[in-house]
Parts: C-alpha cells; sequence; structure tokens
C-alpha cells in the first residue's frame, strides 16, 4: 500500500526503539492495538458505546 519493505520496516523499527525505549514496546503496542479495536467498533454503526467500568472477579471467594 505504502510501498514498505523489509528494510524500511527495520528501520521504523530501530527509530521506534531508539526514540521510546524497549521497556515502552509493549505498552504502545497494547495502547494501539486498543486504539484499532475501538475504531473498528465504532466504525461498524454502532450508536452506543459502553463506558461503564468492567467488575473485577473477587479472589476472596474461593473455597
Amino acid at each position: 500500500m505504502f510501498g514498505f519493505g523489509m528494510p524500511e520496516l527495520i528501520v521504523i523499527l530501530v527509530i521506534v526503539l531508539v526514540v521510546f525505549g524497549a521497556g515502552r514496546l509493549p505498552e504502545i503496542g497494547g495502547a494501539l492495538g486498543k486504539s484499532i479495536r475501538n475504531f473498528k467498533k465504532a466504525s461498524e454503526g454502532k450508536d452506543e458505546i459502553d463506558i461503564s467500568p468492567k467488575k473485577e472477579k473477587d479472589d476472596d471467594t474461593k473455597s
């Protein structure tokens, strides 16, 4: 689509590693994945988005 080959992608990855560091890459990847997922949900045509907080399961209830 944009004409990116393997050498160009490697250069971009090296630049991202230098700017953000190796420790923050999983954070950035997770945020990027969430934003793509939200964009896909929004583009499906649903008129409402669920913004209620998710309930966490209690570990105290284990017997």
